[in-house]
């Protein structure tokens, strides 16, 4: 019996099975708490083999559908079999492509392809596009293949590379910086490639938009001399947070030029997600202990405010006060960057809770209602998203606990049954009815296909750049590979990568669990002075499950983890107030 056969058999017991529960909020719960029950078989280490050559066959599906039927244009139209240009029109989707092909070892496509790449792309054109989408698929994109193909010690150099990526993202960049000209230092939302910012351009921008800019013209500026770019980046990063409120949380709209809040709804996912992502990964890729400061502060006041365990909502960012009771598809990053921080705990329980909406409708809707249990109206689609499969990766990595690599095989049937069509993958345009929209984003093969490879690889018995190479890498929020090298991070010898900081600085992140989940009593902690962040408002449970979690017992693999995480994993999280020399 194949692994499809079983899958298939179980997902018609399942149905069988919640045809005769009662009711639905506490059926949502149950398959919330999936982590702590055993699902069906296991997967083995040679499943783990076919599975990972599966993904393979799904990229290459994927990606030849692209450069057959849509390249040089932007993106790939998979069920007419046709191209669209709608980013810039200057073959988007290969540039996202090109360090999953390096980490496939596909060293003939990764090398015509930064060949192509070097001798036809320009960006002299007059093209308004995004600071956001430009910065993190294009520029992150050009920066991490042209460091994997310009270093021997990746197994991937091209030994006729000549540095023609590099002045490409030079030039993107420079082309980009007209953006920054505002008074608060925060960009504008768009720029001309060819006549900078238009008179007409909004004022509005989103704080994603703002700030996460700060690892890909951070590395730029380290590979160029030129400390502009990282500049500008952190300047903006400073401007959001100056205007936080008084209780540190920031709106997701903001004016550049006045710097008033637009949208003051606080939360983790749409319009702010990747904030707090760059907050972290900018200290741990650069050693910056000013975005370990503030990523410290936002991400205490994020869990003190918009946690309602395992679930996070949307507050007013001055009141607190309760705005939306949604669960959004961009969300779902976030246990992944716990996984960084060390606080594994509350990582655990809320990937539960979102991978039980994949597993109710197949997906992740971008939009799920908390109170009313059901798909928001309006938010109905699923446009190839990678967060959840990215935070199962490295829960998976953290923990090796094999439900993820269950979870990640879930994720790959919905995946080939429901999204794959003639030439690629579709966007899901409804999660109940699974209708296919004519789309695919490129972030499909630079993220949702990358993520699901490592995932199943690392399974496997790892053989890749990534798990092998001689860097340690940091993952843009695109997916992109960026290395750790002495050029690149500057970091202080003793200052560990994942889990933890420079010993000299005091860790104030604590795991959430609630009041009566159970800690080794043995390895009992002093209480930290702002003992605050630990008040036990922090877990109350939101009206809409009051009641129903009164206890929940995590067992990690905590020696795993110390493999990965350094210094700060060696003892659980929820029992460490903070790590010093």
């Amino acid at each position: 019996m194949d692994i499809y056969t079983r899958q298939r058999e179980r997902e018609r017991k399942k149905q069988e099975s919640e045809a005769m529960e009662a009711p639905k909020l506490l059926m949502l719960i149950l398959c919330a708490f999936f982590i702590g029950k055993t699902l069906g078989d296991g997967v083995t280490p040679q499943e783990a083999k076919e599975l990972r050559d599966e993904v393979r066959e799904m990229f290459y599906h994927a990606f030849n559908g692209y450069m057959d039927h849509a390249f040089p244009r932007d993106e790939l139209r998979p069920l007419s079999c046709g191209g669209e240009d709608t980013l810039g029109g200057y073959a988007l989707t290969l540039i996202d492509s090109l360090d999953t092909l390096a980490l496939l070892g596909d060293r003939e496509r990764f090398t015509s392809s930064v060949e192509w790449i070097g001798k036809n792309l320009r960006f002299d054109i007059n093209k308004t596009v995004s600071i956001f989408e430009t910065t993190i698929r294009v520029l992150g994109g050009l920066i991490s293949a042209h460091l994997i193909a310009s270093d021997y010690n990746t197994g991937m150099r091209i030994p006729t590379y000549d540095d023609k990526l590099l002045h490409l993202a030079e030039d993107l960049a420079r082309r980009m910086l007209p953006a920054f000209d505002t008074p608060t230092g925060i960009p504008f939302g768009s720029v001309n490639l060819l006549h900078g910012v238009d008179e007409n351009e909004s004022k509005i921008t989103s704080t994603a938009g703002g700030g996460t800019l700060t690892l890909e013209f951070g590395v730029l500026s380290r590979l160029t001399n030129d400390p502009i770019f990282e500049q500008v980046a952190k300047n903006a990063v400073r401007g959001l947070w100056a205007r936080r409120s008084k209780i540190n949380l920031v709106g997701a709209h903001i004016d550049v030029f006045s710097g008033d809040w637009t949208q003051k709804d606080a939360g983790i996912g749409t319009s702010i997600d990747s904030f707090y992502e760059y907050l972290l990964k900018a200290y741990l890729l650069f050693g910056d202990e000013e975005y370990l400061f503030i990523f410290q502060e936002a991400y205490k006041a994020a869990m003190h405010y918009l946690f309602n365990d395992p679930w996070y909502v949307e507050v007013n960012m001055n009141s607190a006060a309760l705005v939306w009771p949604l669960f959004n598809s961009l969300q779902a990053f976030w246990p992944g960057l716990q996984v960084l921080a060390g606080d594994i705990e509350p990582a655990i329980r809320t990937h539960a809770a979102f991978f039980s909406v994949w597993r109710r409708y197949g997906f992740t809707p971008e939009g799920f209602n908390l109170a009313t249990l059901s798909v928001q109206q309006g938010q109905k689609s699923y446009p190839l998203r990678p967060e959840l499969i990215e935070s199962t990766y490295w829960l998976y990595k953290a923990t090796r606990d094999p439900r993820y690599l269950d979870a990640g095989r879930d994720m790959l049937a919905s995946l080939q049954y429901g999204a794959r069509c003639t030439c690629g993958y579709c966007h899901i345009s409804d999660v109940e009815f699974h209708k296919q929209e004519d789309h695919m984003e490129s972030f499909f093969l630079a993220e949702t296909v990358k993520y699901l490879w490592l995932l199943f690889d690392l399974a496997a018995g790892p053989d890749n750049l990534v798990e092998n190479g001689p860097y340690k890498y940091i993952f843009s929020t695109e997916g992109h590979l960026l290395p750790a090298t002495p050029q690149i991070s500057l970091v202080r010898e003793h200052c560990s990568y994942f889990g933890a900081y420079c010993r000299n600085i005091k860790l104030i992140l604590k795991t959430h669990a609630p009041e009566s989940a159970e800690t080794n009593s043995s390895h009992s902690q002093t209480q930290p002075a702002d003992s605050s962040f630990l008040s036990r408002s922090n877990y109350q449970s939101s009206p809409f499950i009051t009641g129903l979690i009164k206890r929940v017992v995590i067992k990690v693999a905590f020696k795993e983890m110390e493999t990965i995480c350094g210094f700060a994993c060696k003892r659980p999280s929820w029992q460490r107030d903070s790590v010093q020399g």
